[in-house]
């Protein structure tokens, strides 16, 4: 069965961020994701992990002014030399947590426009050889624009034809469910397909972004489907509770200690 990581990020958020390292690992998770861990020590994350057994599942690459609706570097002019700063800081808490794969993002471009596809393109290639390196992964995940309008990495069949051409052995798919259902719909078909490439699964309903229990998709089915395919990576929880995190883990307790 999959093995769940939860995202602490958007999960246990009525603890403080290092406190919800314990909640997650006494409600019975036994990996974590988060966005980012830059506000952070590595050595302090490093101790909760240790302390609770706990796995890193997944992080991601520092993405340039949040707040100010930066979304990724890779692919925009200009930003080659903070995109390259970031992946040596994303490196440190790599070193740190253990982590064997990081998502970097692509930002806010027009994938029309052949010189950010250039950038983005180049960008990976150096990102990956920098990761590989260090025996790390690299993580891609196609993002609908409802949610993230004008990302420039909006596609999952031009997410994999980019990972085919470049040719890279620790460039990956980020495969989140509830992305691939908004942009395209066909999940289970889509996950069969590229399933060689996927390096992490991520999961929330749809269309509400929350708890992986009901509405468009089938979650049991899908979370079967990933155990026929022979998936052995993490799938992250990357939802919004409904309520109090505790009170939405019903889907959650099958699969509770794994």
């Amino acid at each position: 069965m999959p093995v769940f990581a939860a995202n602490l990020s958007m999960m246990f958020t009525e603890w403080s961020f290092l406190d919800r390292f314990d909640a997650a690992a006494d409600a019975g998770f036994r990996a974590v994701e988060y966005l980012f861990p830059y506000e952070h020590a590595p050595e302090a994350i490093a101790g909760k992990l240790a302390r609770n057994g706990l796995t890193q599942a997944l992080f991601n690459a520092p993405p340039g002014n949040w707040s100010a609706g930066e979304r990724g570097l890779a692919a925009l002019a200009g930003r080659f030399q903070e995109f390259d700063a970031g992946l040596s800081r994303a490196l440190l808490y790599a070193e740190a947590t253990g982590v064997k794969r990081v998502h970097v993002m692509a930002g806010i471009a027009d994938r029309a426009d052949a010189e950010a596809d250039a950038r983005y393109r180049a960008a990976l290639h150096h990102a990956a050889e920098r990761f590989a390196a260090q025996g790390l992964d690299l993580v891609i995940e196609p993002i609908n624009q409802r949610n993230m309008p004008g990302y420039f990495l909006n596609d999952f069949a031009y997410a994999a034809g980019l990972i085919g051409a470049l040719g890279l052995p620790n460039l990956k798919l980020q495969f989140d469910l509830y992305h691939c259902q908004i942009i395209h719909g066909d999940v289970t078909m889509r996950l069969r397909a590229l399933l060689p490439i996927i390096g992490h699964v991520q999961v929330a309903s749809v269309p509400s972004r929350n708890e992986p229990d009901g509405e468009e998709l089938n979650f049991p089915y899908l979370f079967g489907e990933l155990d026929r395919l022979g998936y052995e990576g993490f799938v992250g929880c990357e939802y919004n509770p409904r309520g109090k995190t505790l009170d939405g883990l019903g889907w959650f307790k099958p699969f509770e200690g794994r």
